[in-house]
């Protein structure tokens, strides 16, 4: 009988199948997601060379507009840019670049893909991360607040509010605080022509011009942030941990910081790298109306072209960063989350 209990208390060796389980269905889930991802990734670069070239307009017609060309010039152009080709051919060559790194060359500026949308990518990131940061922080401090509060009048006008700002275009928002401000900030650009040399008043001077775009995304995306977070927190509201918490005698404000809170973020949390990509994909819009440096003001340029290499690379960049930010999404509420993970 001694020898019985003794083995019953004894824990699983370690290799044991209950110990190596845990591991294992976490390893099956993370390679499960990353395939998703990739194979979400192959669909964009199939959907994106074969969508633009629907497009209509001519490329090499477009490079010798308003000059006379003889045709034979022409067909060495076409030749040049492989535009000649049969069309799955020009697919395979573009996924054997692709794989190797190669996103083709711009048909009108004459220069590497890559270059371009790399040189175009840090002022993107620089607009969008800063509308995040600031949307996320202003969303939740106000969803919090308006949750906690149902039904009061602050709840009844912050959810007035996000609602009308979610449903805003960001184009003419972005129109709209051009005339409001009517010159108090740059409308153009990233920079100045006559900013004086230094990290510091070139710094305020990016700033200065950051402005108004970062403000037409924070106001738009604050309001998803700040509904969901309010939501969230209502449905945890009556919970039956909330009720055990407040019979111990806590605050009301402990009772909401340190136990309705941390909940009820999981969802937002999730939400927030979600977005990320689609705010990205997002400021092609505004980046287009205050004429921004970064991929979103490439695309526009290179649809009056069309330069069809460049849509390509901003295309496959913009929807790989969906992609990229809806894997994290998932792996990170897996973490966050422990009944994700015993499921």
């Amino acid at each position: 009988m001694t020898e019985a209990l003794s083995s019953l208390e004894k824990p699983p060796a370690l290799g044991d199948p209950e110990e190596r389980r845990g591991g294992t269905g976490t390893a099956r889930f993370v390679l499960s997601k990353i395939g998703g991802a990739l194979a979400s990734l192959a669909l964009v670069v199939v959907l994106g060379f074969f969508l633009f070239r629907t497009l209509p307009g001519d490329p090499v017609r477009f490079m010798v507009r308003d000059r006379p060309t003889d045709p034979k010039m022409m067909a060495e152009l076409r030749a040049q840019m492989g535009v000649d080709k049969p069309l799955l051919q020009q697919f395979w060559d573009y996924v054997v670049g692709l794989l190797q790194g190669d996103m083709g060359v711009s048909y009108l500026q004459r220069r590497p893909v890559f270059d371009m949308v790399g040189e175009r990518l840090w002022p993107t990131i620089l607009l969008v991360g800063s509308a995040t940061v600031l949307a996320v922080a202003l969303g939740l401090w106000l969803g919090v607040r308006a949750g906690w509060r149902r039904g009061s009048r602050f709840d009844k006008v912050q959810t007035g509010i996000a609602l009308t700002l979610w449903s805003v275009p960001q184009f003419w928002l972005g129109l709209m605080l051009l005339v409001a401000t009517n010159g108090l900030f740059p409308s153009r650009g990233m920079h100045s022509p006559d900013v004086e040399p230094g990290f510091f008043s070139e710094g305020l001077d990016v700033l200065h011009h950051l402005v108004l775009p970062c403000v037409t995304l924070l106001v738009v995306f604050y309001a998803q942030y700040m509904l969901v977070m309010r939501s969230s927190l209502i449905g945890e509201m009556n919970s039956d941990y909330l009720t055990t918490a407040r019979a111990k005698g806590l605050r009301d404000d402990l009772v909401r910081k340190r136990h309705a809170v941390p909940n009820a973020l999981l969802p937002t949390v999730t939400l927030v790298f979600m977005q990320f990509g689609m705010v990205v994909s997002g400021a092609v819009s505004v980046e287009a109306v205050f004429s921004w440096p970064g991929l979103g003001q490439l695309l526009y340029e290179a649809l009056r072209g069309p330069d069809l290499p460049v849509l390509q690379g901003v295309f496959v960049t913009l929807a790989g960063a969906v992609v990229l930010m809806n894997l994290l999404a998932e792996l990170l509420y897996r973490v966050l989350d422990p009944r994700v993970r015993t499921a």
